[in-house]
């Protein structure tokens, strides 16, 4: 069976919620935050300390955009996935990887410099420098669903949930608020699919019955 470890409402968040969209079965090991401090023997497993991490068979993955296109391609056929002669299929890989590298990435450093560190090492500049610098590119996903309600294939994707979890993120680093009304709107839309709604009561279940206490932590 698959198994993906996971910390609360991080990055591993975007495979968990692929899964329950695909309705495959898997086991779901909570960790706390940060798994590489907190759960020293997790080392053994990720020599990298980070997550998602999801085993399947010999497969081994700590890539979340990558592991939601390992699943949609291997699990499917669903419509989660574009397939390669769909005029969409670009404009799929591209929305797949922006959630992660240009939407994620910048807030890790907001969220780093204004919310983890200690108060001396906090660093409001570069705090405030990649707020901004997350919320100028958040410009083309404001022209994408200003016109329909998926970013990509006139249908909900595996490009969404990557998309979705970015703005989750910004959610929980109080970035949501400068959501323009059709990001706001998307961030809505996401929210009430089921896949999305069976995900946090999934991650909330697991944590409850195996002691891992809840957090909202940096994406690692």
């Amino acid at each position: 069976m698959l198994t993906l470890y996971h910390c609360s409402s991080a990055r591993s968040f975007r495979p968990l919620w692929t899964l329950e969209e695909l309705g495959i079965p898997y086991d779901l090991t909570m960790l706390p935050f940060p798994p590489r401090f907190l759960k020293r023997e997790y080392l053994e497993l990720n020599p990298l300390g980070t997550i998602p991490f999801l085993v399947d068979g010999d497969a081994r993955m700590t890539e979340s955009s990558a592991i939601c296109l390992y699943l949609v391609t291997k699990y499917g056929p669903t419509p989660l996935n574009v397939a390669v002669d769909e005029p969409a299929y670009g404009a799929y890989l591209n929305w797949l990887f922006f959630g992660e590298a240009t939407l994620t990435f910048p807030q890790t450093i907001y969220f780093r410099y204004s919310q983890l560190e200690p108060d001396e090492k906090k660093n409001p500049q570069a705090a405030a420098d990649y707020a901004r610098w997350f919320l100028a590119r958040l410009r083309a996903l404001e022209t994408t669903v200003s016109q329909s309600d998926w970013v990509c294939a006139g249908r909900f994707t595996a490009a969404d949930i990557s998309v979705g979890y970015a703005l989750m993120f910004a959610q929980s680093n109080g970035l949501s608020a400068q959501f323009t009304p059709a990001v706001a709107a998307y961030w809505e839309r996401l929210k009430q699919r089921e896949g999305f709604r069976k995900a946090i009561a999934a991650q909330d279940r697991a944590s409850a019955e195996q002691g891992v206490a809840p957090r909202v932590p940096a994406a690692t």
